[in-house]
């Protein structure tokens, strides 16, 4: 099965939830990444319930914090 991943086309088994894909693409820090899932967030309850499908694009944003106030 083929996903875009972040811009990049990848082949995963067929199958796979957003939290397997995570695991499988060693996301590190899973609990702080939001899901955007051919272009809309995916709220972190439905991770484990939303199985991808063939053409799904996948992008994981990652939110920083910090900077310097002046």
């Amino acid at each position: 099965m083929n996903l875009v991943i972040n811009g990049k086309e990848t082949n995963i088994i067929d199958g796979l939830t957003v939290n397997q894909l995570l695991a499988q693409e060693n996301v590190q820090m899973p609990d702080m990444v939001s899901v955007e899932l051919n272009g809309q967030i995916l709220k972190r309850t439905k991770f484990d319930q939303t199985v991808l499908k063939d053409d799904d694009k996948v992008e994981f944003l990652y939110f920083m914090g910090g900077g310097k106030c002046l």
